[in-house]
């Protein structure tokens, strides 16, 4: 009686250990976010999480990083497996170009662009359009910043370059300061909308946020395919009551070469398709829009959201 035991336990526990092995092996991916503070960390946490509950094995180890630029040489020496990065320092990194001049970057392609890092233009009353910043004392943000190169760009649209205004080189958070105490006259943000910074600024001194009109927004486009259009709606900050047309940069998730594309394709539909959980989570969540994220690409396309963006007949 008791060998007949021991047999019917030994065959459950065989039958227990198929089972388990069918159930395939557990795949962790690094994922490379920003600082612990930020909105890249607290997304990705989110994201993580609802792609995890969503995919079969699949779990995910959140990295606390220097965000983008940090971000990309991560995916290059194989030390992250996904990142997300702005969709510009991935352009910039991909042809070795501004950031990364002369250092043309590998190992990593495009899944999907997730929400906008609105390009903002806080100027002080009087000052109506980008052209009127000629001659003015003008925060570009720190020195060899994204921000920076994206201030640079907008100028340029319009015609002028930094000898054409009297260069500040401050964060978002001095440049508000600065501004308060009239030691400038507008400054250049680059962030999700509202902005921390501007919404405390504008409860307390008149603001207004600079347009980038249809035209000088096709010129950048043209040249800089990583922008797209965008519109901050109204009353996002104080005294803004009416839609402002700008353009922005986009927060993107970029992945390694060696993934597979039964994986990258998987992520990419979870990600998608669980928009408003992960909205729960993270209120960017509500940004997540295939046709957006198209828009937002300019690298090549991992093979496996390149099938999941034909599946759903936004490419042929």
């Amino acid at each position: 009686m008791k060998r007949k035991l021991l047999f019917v336990l030994s065959m459950l526990l065989l039958v227990f250990l198929v089972l388990a092995g069918c159930g395939g092996k557990k795949t962790t991916l690094k994922m490379a976010t920003g600082g612990t503070t930020g909105t890249y960390y607290a997304y990705c946490g989110t994201v993580s999480q609802i792609l995890s509950q969503k995919i079969d094995n699949l779990s995910f180890d959140l990295q606390s990083t220097g965000a983008s630029k940090a971000n990309i040489y991560l995916l290059a020496d194989k030390e992250a497996d996904i990142a997300i990065v702005q969709n510009d320092v991935m352009y910039y990194a991909y042809n070795g170009t501004d950031l990364f001049a002369g250092d043309k970057v590998g190992g990593f392609s495009a899944m999907a662009g997730a929400y906008a890092e609105v390009c903002q233009v806080v100027a002080k009353g009087g000052i109506s359009s980008i052209a009127d910043l000629r001659g003015k004392r003008v925060s570009v943000g720190d020195i060899g910043s994204g921000v920076e190169f994206n201030a640079r760009q907008i100028l340029e649209a319009y015609g002028m370059t930094f000898d054409d205004i009297i260069v500040n080189n401050l964060s978002f958070g001095d440049s508000a300061a600065a501004f308060k105490d009239d030691k400038i006259d507008a400054f250049f943000c680059v962030a999700g909308a509202p902005t921390t910074a501007v919404v405390e600024l504008a409860t307390t001194n008149p603001i207004n946020l600079l347009e980038i009109d249809d035209e000088h927004a096709a010129k950048l486009i043209d040249k800089y395919p990583f922008y797209t259009k965008f519109a901050v709606p109204a009353g996002t900050y104080k005294g803004v009551d009416a839609d402002a047309q700008t353009v922005a940069v986009v927060a993107s998730f970029i992945v390694s070469d060696d993934l597979s594309e039964d994986l990258v394709y998987k992520m990419t539909k979870a990600l998608f398709e669980n928009a408003e959980e992960i909205t729960v989570g993270h209120p960017k969540g509500a940004e997540l829009d295939p046709e957006y994220s198209l828009a937002s690409i300019s690298i090549p396309m991992h093979p496996g959201a390149e099938k999941y963006y034909k599946e759903i007949g936004l490419l042929k």
